[in-house]
């Protein structure tokens, strides 16, 4: 990313020609001011990047370092997402510390520098110690033997960035070592069966696969029944009132259910009657 305030990685600073009669005053301040470039160089953030996030809320800032960082697969890779926070999390913190834009720049740098420092060079937590103590005493508070000009960051800003990157890198750098020097296996979620395919049916039900329920269950409970079963079963429907009469006249043995002990003499004074009319009637032709 180019830089705003600092040099491009792998461009060498052209040595300045110390004009004649220049004093070594001068020529010392020349050398501080190269080396002092040299510093966090070059910005992770350009200054309009900065601008641009500090008008955004929480969810704005995320989306704009994600179109920075080039973050394309956030929702699948769990690196990219780490990273994301990582500088969200600055970002956000320096807000609440109310930096100006140089100090946004380079409190980015920093944050970038560090994960630089353990993902190309493996620098140990102890050597990412030290290198943090020189980089604050250059962009720290001033001291004696220090230009005041090229203080960016006084002691009570410099002590919070400190405890900051206790809290949010030294206390998880094994975790963040894992991340960039671990391979991960490939967790497989997924395992592959060879199953049966379902076979047309003309049923209401399609048939049973094998790992599913017994073929005895399936056909006592949930086959349909075959075409010459169903002829067979209408036939006996068909069949079965007339081959009842027989049965039920058969077992209709009391004749009289049904008649009081009045209809009964009734009845059979009428017969008696009528054989008695018969018989004289026979008697009169026979005289």
């Amino acid at each position: 990313m180019a830089s705003s305030l600092g040099i491009p990685l792998g461009v060498t600073t052209p040595v300045a020609i110390t004009p004649a009669g220049t004093s070594p005053d001068s020529e010392k301040d020349a050398a501080e001011f190269q080396e002092h470039e040299e510093i966090l160089s070059p910005d992770f953030l350009s200054v309009a990047q900065i601008t641009e996030m500090l008008a955004e809320d929480v969810d704005g800032v995320e989306k704009k370092l994600a179109m920075f960082l080039n973050c394309k697969n956030l929702q699948t890779c769990f690196k990219e997402a780490i990273l994301l926070d990582y500088y969200v999390s600055g970002f956000l913190w320096a807000k609440g510390m109310d930096f100006s834009i140089i100090q946004y720049s380079k409190f980015m740098t920093l944050l970038d520098m560090l994960l630089h420092n353990l993902k190309t060079l493996h620098m140990s937590l102890e050597d990412s110690l030290k290198w943090l103590g020189e980089v604050m005493a250059e962009i720290g508070p001033p001291h004696l033997q220090k230009n005041e000009k090229w203080s960016i960051f006084d002691i009570k800003q410099a002590n919070a960035i400190i405890d900051y990157l206790k809290i949010s890198l030294f206390q998880h750098y094994k975790l963040y070592e894992f991340l960039f020097y671990s391979t991960r296996e490939e967790i497989v979620i997924g395992t592959e069966q060879t199953i049966e395919t379902v076979k047309p049916s003309g049923g209401l039900f399609p048939n049973p696969l094998e790992e599913g329920i017994s073929f005895d269950i399936y056909s006592a409970f949930i086959e349909p029944p075959s075409t010459l079963d169903t002829e067979m079963k209408g036939l006996d429907q068909e069949q079965g009132p007339e081959e009842s009469q027989p049965e039920a006249s058969a077992s209709d043995t009391d004749a009289l259910v049904g008649f009081t002990i009045e209809d009964i003499k009734s009845v059979l004074a009428q017969v008696t009657d009528d054989i008695l009319i018969g018989i004289q009637e026979n008697s009169k032709q026979i005289m």
